[in-house]
């Protein structure tokens, strides 16, 4: 091959290239990681269709006063993606710690692309944290309230939901600083109320993988709808 002819050929794949890359990556069939799901899951067979289906783990319904003292299910949160956790507001340890996280994710999911995330935040010690408390604590730490709602009710109720919803631990202990001890963990709860995922509310590298897994999630469920991996 003459040299001149090497050059030409040489430029028109300098130019092409990045072109036929843009093409083939555009036209790939690129594998989606979905998130985990977390939870036992039981599986059942099915008659109508003699095959075996999965019944993935599923938050429980609820029943608790939010700061204004209305009563809240999981139907008002119906279409919502969660960030659940479990606090006090008398605590001298991680709650300070976990609620400015939770302000900060707040302010970085201060977007319309995010408007069906919200964030739940549940108080392990009802008999101080009545919901004017709540309200008080927080109007004190900038919640937006019609994207954060902090609940209170039953103690063994909300420590119940706590184990059995949200996979956590959660209890009284007269030893313990503040007399409770609760997980630090902040749950992401898809809109089918499966559990996605869990992050250290005390850590800000965590607690930036938790808005990188919502995007994920945004993502899957993009996905889902154009039916390009299944639900």
């Amino acid at each position: 091959m003459k040299p001149e002819t090497r050059k030409i050929l040489i430029l028109l794949l300098l130019l092409i290239g990045p072109g036929l890359v843009l093409i083939y990556l555009s036209k790939a069939d690129h594998k989606f990681q979905l998130l985990p799901y977390y939870g036992e899951s039981d599986v059942v067979w099915n008659e109508a269709t003699q095959t075996s289906d999965t019944i993935l783990h599923t938050v429980p319904d609820f029943r608790f006063l939010n700061q204004d003292s209305v009563e809240v299910t999981f139907d008002d949160f119906e279409g919502k993606i969660l960030v659940a956790d479990f606090f006090f507001t008398t605590c001298p340890t991680i709650c300070p710690i976990m609620t400015k996280q939770m302000t900060r994710l707040q302010w970085m999911l201060d977007d319309k692309a995010y408007q069906d995330v919200h964030f739940l935040s549940h108080t392990v010690n009802p008999s101080n944290d009545t919901p004017s408390v709540l309200k008080q604590y927080g109007e004190e730490q900038g919640a937006e309230f019609d994207r954060w709602t902090f609940v209170t009710g039953d103690q063994q109720t909300i420590f119940d939901q706590g184990f059995e919803g949200y996979l956590l631990s959660t209890q009284e202990d007269a030893g313990a600083p503040g007399g409770f001890l609760h997980s630090s963990m902040f749950v992401l709860v898809d809109r089918d109320r499966h559990i996605r995922g869990f992050y250290d509310g005390t850590s800000t590298s965590e607690v930036d993988d938790l808005v990188t897994d919502i995007k994920m999630l945004l993502k899957e469920e993009v996905m889902k709808e154009s039916e390009k991996i299944p639900s």
